[in-house]
């Protein structure tokens, strides 16, 4: 439905996929649910996704051009997965743009929320509090999942922009 809006954006239908699978899978791995007691719900695992991309998007813009057309890549995965999830559930076509792009406007929201963290202007630990969690969480949770999402940031950092292009930032 919202492929219009990114039509040609990227030279590459699948380009960003790889990515967006390794991101997908660093999301779902239990630790984040079990030690940092995120909710393993919609709104939790979206959060944990939006949160692990949000940090890729800002270590992608550090290559410069390229860089930016793999963030786009990126984006337009997790649109694409977005939309196709929200119909799975249910969603139709007058609903399903406004949700999108709702999930979109909360992508972007995270993203500068670790463009600040990441530059050292913001907390860390507050900025995965806003980030990954919608209530109250235990402190020790909160500072768990604070130091995997800096140890997360630390390999994206390490990794070059073709390794991140093929998802392998370990």
């Amino acid at each position: 439905m919202l492929s219009f809006l990114f039509r040609g954006l990227t030279a590459d239908a699948a380009s960003g996929a790889a990515l967006f699978q390794a991101l997908t899978a660093e999301a779902r791995r239990p630790r984040w649910y079990l030690e940092g007691q995120v909710p393993d719900t919609l709104d939790g695992r979206f959060a944990l996704l939006a949160t692990v991309a949000a940090l890729a998007i800002v270590r992608l813009e550090r290559d410069g051009e390229a860089g930016n057309q793999a963030s786009v890549a990126l984006t337009e995965q997790f649109v694409e997965v977005m939309e196709s999830e929200h119909r799975e559930l249910g969603l139709g076509d007058p609903t399903l743009g406004k949700v999108v792009r709702k999930l979109v406007g909360k992508l972007a929201r995270r993203t500068g929320l670790w463009r600040a963290a990441v530059a050292g202007v913001a907390d860390w630990i507050e900025t995965t509090r806003r980030s990954v969690y919608k209530g109250e969480v235990p402190e020790e949770a909160l500072k768990q999942n604070a130091k995997a999402l800096r140890a997360f940031w630390d390999r994206l950092d390490q990794a070059t922009l073709e390794q991140l292009e093929q998802g392998r930032f370990d």
